[in-house]
């Protein structure tokens, strides 16, 4: 269950826009509206100033010489480690390996332990709500290893059907793949309580928090998971650069993913023998510049408070389904109420391709997402292709809403 809010401040999204320079300009001539949040966030000033500081004033590699500009950016470098291990309450920055994103970070779980560990007939266990990056790699492995993967179902509504999870874990589950928070239905997963019922049978548990990291806090001792995948774009940061936590014991067994430069210690015509968590799994030069450009979003972040980012979007949520579900026609995705779910909303408006709502919209100034959202098998299972979805995060308002809701009539009275 998502963390609810605690005397918390009232974020207010017209102050918090002046932070982001996009909002600045216009689409069609119209203000921008941004509400595809769940594809990529905007970033704000301090973002892109610790981004630039970084390329102006000590612009080095790290971990390769004595020399002040390469000390400081490995001192920055390093604290960025600190900050992302403080955010989801990492026992120790070591658990914190960065990647490119998200998708990398449960390949290199898929790679890395899963290719070492995961014999034929084992079973890995994932949701049917999941998006390709927690799906297509346990797939790969399925061919090269000759493992079982089977599914957690969906209820109609779209929130997991918990009753058939003692059915499918059994002895042979090995490892439990769980989306935190669907990207199409918006839908909060009790992954605490899966988690706890993985950890009866010995099953390893990765979990893909690329939606939920931007939106509630995590805490990943209490959760007590294996693996957590989460993308720095999605909350504020910059793209090319995510992050893997990992329990350290784990990580310590674990074979490289990648292999090269600065994930040794010493190497010989021989051997070679690999370097201390986390440069272990960050193979060659990293993206130094976006791991100090996470930092600083999880700064901002950390300074509003995710108990408030999540409280400002479930009343805008709230807001927004109250207002959208007054339109004839237009058919709404997932649970109807805000408990346990994110602000975001995936739709159909009768009669119109997604894709033609999504260009209606973007004459109005407004950017939705249009498509299957990487999430195919879950669009089969709720019986349709393509939908129209519109995320929200901090800097949105009622206004936005208001917005959104003129702009489809108007799709529906040109395309009705």
């Amino acid at each position: 269950m998502a963390a609810q809010p605690d005397a918390c401040k009232t974020l207010d999204p017209r102050v918090l826009r002046r932070d982001f320079p996009i909002f600045t300009r216009t689409v069609h001539e119209k203000p921008l509206i941004y509400l595809d949040n769940a594809a990529t966030s905007q970033r704000p000033q301090v973002v892109i100033d610790a981004i630039t500081d970084y390329y102006r004033r000590y612009n080095a590699n790290v971990h390769r010489a004595v020399h002040t500009l390469s000390h400081e950016a490995s001192v920055a470098y390093e604290e960025a480690h600190k900050k992302a291990a403080r955010f989801v309450n990492a026992r120790s920055w070591r658990e914190i390996v960065f990647t490119r994103n998200a998708t990398e970070a449960i390949n290199l779980v898929a790679y890395a332990w899963g290719l070492y560990n995961l014999q034929p007939g084992d079973e890995v266990l994932v949701t049917i709500m999941e998006h390709h990056s927690n799906l297509v790699p346990w797939q790969m492995l399925r061919e090269l290893k000759k493992i079982q993967l089977t599914f957690l179902d969906v209820t109609d509504e779209g929130r997991l059907n918990l009753a058939e999870l003692p059915k499918l874990l059994t002895r042979r589950t090995k490892l439990v793949g769980i989306i935190y928070a669907s990207n199409v239905l918006g839908t909060i997963n009790p992954v605490g309580e899966i988690i706890e019922e993985a950890k009866r049978v010995g099953a390893v548990t990765v979990i893909d928090a690329a939606q939920a990291a931007p939106h509630i806090p995590i805490d990943v001792q209490a959760l007590n998971c294996d693996f957590l995948a989460v993308s720095g774009h999605k909350m504020l940061g910059p793209t090319g650069i995510g992050f893997l936590y990992g329990r350290r014991e784990l990580l310590e067994a674990m074979h490289p993913f990648l292999h090269g430069g600065d994930m040794i210690s010493t190497v010989t015509t021989e051997s070679v023998t690999f370097n201390d968590l986390p440069w272990k799994f960050e193979a060659g030069t990293p993206n130094i510049a976006g791991g100090i450009g996470l930092g600083a979003a999880i700064e901002y972040l950390a300074a509003l408070g995710l108990e408030n980012v999540y409280a400002h979007e479930q009343k805008l949520l709230e807001y927004a389904l109250d207002k959208l579900l007054q339109i004839d026609g237009l058919e709404i995705y997932g649970p109807k109420d805000i408990q346990d779910r994110l602000a975001v909303i995936s739709f159909n408006l009768q009669g119109v391709h997604p894709h033609d709502v999504a260009g209606i919209l973007d004459e109005a100034g407004i950017a939705i997402r249009s498509g299957h959202h990487c999430a195919q098998p879950l669009m089969k299972r709720l019986g349709m292709d393509n939908t129209a979805r519109a995320s929200f995060y901090i800097y949105n308002s009622e206004d936005d809403v208001d917005a959104l809701v003129d702009a489809l009539k108007t799709a529906q009275k040109l395309f009705t």
